[in-house]
């Protein structure tokens, strides 16, 4: 298992960017597919994105060609570039594999101001 560390997050208005990283504390190269999430409260938690060792690349339908997703597995990291935030966005966003199979970070809380 590995331990993952969600960072970026911040108040941003809308039509703003963000760029999120998710630093692991071992090597991500053995997990295929890499993924972004995310939550708000009382819902459950949503996939946003994911990335294979591959380079291919899904997005869920809502993100509109707004978010990049991509990996560095020199650096053990995994980053999220959201653009074009819409006050629907906000949430707090957290990496796993894809599908989630490592502990839970504490996420990075995203705000987007109307």
């Amino acid at each position: 298992q590995v331990r993952l560390v969600e960072s970026g997050g911040r108040l941003v208005q809308a039509g703003g960017s963000l760029r999120l990283s998710c630093a692991a504390s071992g090597s991500i190269y053995s997990f295929n597919a890499m993924g972004w999430y995310r939550q708000t409260p009382g819902k459950t938690r949503e996939w946003v994105a994911s990335i294979t060792n591959g380079g291919r690349s899904d997005y869920a339908d809502f993100v509109e060609g707004r978010f990049t997703i991509s990996r560095d597995n020199a650096k053990s990291t995994v980053y999220l570039q959201v653009n074009s935030l819409k006050p629907e966005d906000s949430a707090m966003y957290y990496c796993n594999t894809n599908p989630s199979s490592q502990p839970w970070g504490r996420g990075t809380q995203v705000t987007v101001s109307s």
